[in-house]
């Protein structure tokens, strides 16, 4: 399987742009960008992302409620989630690995490489539910 379809939650618009850039031009994905997290959880399910990649810090909701509001919904309780912050203290990694994530990538991250690093880690997430489906 490879990775096709991101949705991305990112409330600075900046950033946005530089994920497009980064995962619709030069990675060839599929990307539906969110400026909130109440935008993402309203999307999701339509969306049927392979992968969310998912801003900490955002007003409102931040990445950790909306992930749990995700959650909520059956239909997204197998879909990876990586988030990318900036604060990236150990202990504020372990809670986003605790909340379900796969992966957290640290701002600034490089845009270049920002596509294929997705698809390891989510390479890595298939691997590793197929191996859990088997035990």
């Amino acid at each position: 399987m490879q990775l096709d379809k991101v949705l991305h939650v990112e409330d600075d618009e900046s950033i946005r742009m530089i994920v497009e850039m980064a995962l619709v031009d030069l990675s060839g994905f599929t990307l539906l960008a969110c400026e909130n997290g109440a935008d993402a959880v309203a999307q999701v399910e339509q969306f049927e992302p392979d992968l969310i990649l998912m801003d900490a810090m955002m007003p409102g909701m931040d990445g950790l409620q909306t992930l749990v509001k995700i959650r909520e919904n059956p239909n997204c309780h197998n879909i990876p989630v990586v988030f990318m912050t900036a604060r990236i203290q150990q202990a504020e990694k372990q809670q986003y690995f605790d909340a379900g994530a796969v992966a957290v990538i640290e701002k600034p991250f490089e845009a270049t490489s920002l596509g294929d690093d997705l698809e390891a880690i989510y390479q890595r997430f298939i691997a590793s539910s197929v191996a859990i489906a088997q035990d």
